[in-house]
């Protein structure tokens, strides 16, 4: 069976795929019949839903608007159904991203395949959690749907067990590594497509997180600094579409910047030379001021902006400073238009009612001052942010508090001002709401066996199912709203357009998804999907 291939539409707001001939399908007057008569049912189903919504509707009822009804169960004779139809545009995507090919290239694993290739494993794990599941056994409830069987082509799929024994096979870092580069040249060809205006700056964002587990019996477990067992993951992200460029599994024992320059440095080769970004920035907090890397960063025309610990001597530096040194800084407000009336603060209520000390931040000032680290040879930009605040215990106010944080950059001051470095390094926080969605939202920390390489593996092909969407949300067409799912969490992208009940129908060189329902995505679905199956076969 080949690459699957783009057609028309045949009734309900459904989609095609073809397999078979390397050829583009010619669209018949038939097949464009279809395309009108979908769209035309797809604009009725958005209305009728339109008018269910509809505000206005407050009638005054005696009975509650739940009931339920006289139930009885049916079981279907050919009628085979998903309640994932946004499979279909995943497929869509890694189609497009010749994902599949790259893996089979550079994973070698099995010795032979009967019957599974190394691309059938990891994708039927990927779309195991892109359907909602969120552990290895959820593998069993999709290979026990004919239905979905139907929509990803296959006879079967491996079972929780065979799942676990080829997780087993990553047995040392090399065969985790020809993963993650393979998944980030199946990520190329996506960054490749877009504008050079989109490819001007690489915001590449590292950090270091906690995995704890329960389990007593797996590999390099470790105890981490505040008592928690279990691993130390790094992740190397990228800050325009919150991608995971690297997962790093590690004992909890390490710390977050532990061999992480290794990772940074092909986070930067992949950056420059496989997406075509002209120019790269890192950024992290205090523990990656690696200091003896800051020169043959610069040299390599990397820029970085990170947070430097507060050491005394940078501390009375600060001090010394003349006032007219000193500017204000002031935090970007929220748009009026976007704004709500504040509810009551409850929390500051009860610790001004029980007397507890309490830390409000008054002003904050910035300045900038030269650094130049012992183990450099060149000087760099020091930022100073200085926090007042205000110390009270009930209705007592105590003596104000000054605080200082510091940061290094090596952008040059015609790039980034002083208050746009404060700002810039704070934007990384976004990462740990990225780090937030691989732990809750995808479920890739689980870890699930007991070798170390294999739950490494996992979190990777876990962490894939997360860049997909991204994939989908940089592929599909903007003007349908597609740049929403880069920054939508992962179980809203599920339940919004991947949960969308589905009839699965063959004929012929046919497999169609028809839509049984509909919401505000399904025309993504519906138009994004074949035009970008147009694109790809040209």
């Amino acid at each position: 069976m080949t690459n699957a291939r783009a057609a028309q539409n045949d009734g309900n707001a459904s989609f095609y795929w073809y397999y078979g001939s390397a050829q583009k399908p010619e669209t018949s007057g038939k097949e464009a019949f279809q395309v009108k008569k979908s769209k035309r049912n797809l604009a009725a189903r958005q209305k009728q839903l339109k008018q269910r919504l509809d505000r206005s509707w407050q009638p005054q009822r005696e009975n509650p608007v739940l009931e339920s009804g006289n139930i009885h169960y049916e079981v279907a004779g050919r009628l085979k159904a998903v309640d994932c139809g946004g499979l279909g545009m995943v497929q869509t995507v890694v189609s497009a991203t010749g994902l599949r090919a790259a893996i089979d290239d550079e994973v070698t694993v099995l010795k032979r395949h009967l019957p599974y290739h190394e691309s059938d494993h990891i994708l039927s794990l990927a779309y195991t959690f892109l359907t909602g599941g969120s552990c290895l056994g959820d593998l069993e409830a999709r290979r026990e749907n004919v239905a979905f069987l139907d929509a990803v082509g296959a006879r079967r799929i491996p079972d929780p067990t065979t799942a676990g024994d080829f997780l087993r096979r990553f047995d040392e870092e090399p065969k985790v590594l020809s993963l993650m580069e393979a998944i980030n040249h199946a990520r190329s060809s996506v960054w490749r497509t877009r504008p050079q205006a989109e490819r001007q700056l690489a915001r590449i964002d590292v950090d270091g997180s906690i995995v704890e587990t329960t389990g007593r019996c797996k590999e390099r477990m470790d105890m981490s600094y505040d008592g928690r067992w279990g691993f130390g993951p790094l992740f190397v992200s990228l800050a325009n579409s919150d991608e995971l460029l690297y997962a790093v599994n590690r004992p909890a024992s390490r710390p977050s910047h532990d061999g992480a320059v290794a990772w940074i440095d092909r986070a930067i080769t992949w950056a420059q030379q496989g997406a075509g970004f002209e120019q790269v920035r890192l950024r992290g907090d205090t523990d990656f001021s690696l200091t003896e890397h800051f020169d043959p960063w610069t040299s390599a025309g990397v820029e970085f902006v990170f947070g430097i610990d507060a050491h005394p001597s940078f501390v009375q530096r600060a001090e010394a400073l003349e006032a007219e040194a000193w500017g204000p800084f002031e935090r970007p407000s929220q748009p009026r238009a976007h704004r709500r009336r504040r509810a009551p603060n409850v929390r500051r209520e009860v610790v001004l009612q029980k007397g507890y000390r309490n830390l409000t931040l008054e002003e904050e000032h910035v300045a900038e001052m030269d650094y130049r680290p012992r183990k450099s040879q060149k000087t760099y930009r020091m930022i100073v942010l200085r926090k007042k605040i205000r110390v009270t215990e009930g209705q007592l106010r105590l003596e104000d508090e000054v605080r200082y944080f510091f940061y290094v950059t090596n952008v040059p001051k015609s790039r980034l001002s002083t208050r746009a470095v404060v700002r810039e390094n704070n934007a990384r926080c976004q990462q740990e709401n990225v780090i937030e969605q691989l732990k809750n939202g995808v479920q890739a920390t689980r870890l699930p066996v007991r070798e170390f390489y294999a739950n490494w593996t996992y979190l990777v092909i876990a962490a894939l199912a997360w860049n997909i969407k991204a994939w989908a949300g940089l592929l599909l067409p903007e003007e349908m709203g597609a740049r929403a799912l880069l920054r939508m969490e992962f179980r809203r992208f599920l339940n919004e357009i991947v949960r969308l009940p589905a009839q699965i129908l063959t004929s012929g060189r046919k497999l169609v998804f028809r839509l049984l329902e509909v919401n505000r995505w399904a025309t993504l679905l519906l138009e994004g999907t074949q035009r970008l199956k147009r694109w790809q076969y040209g």
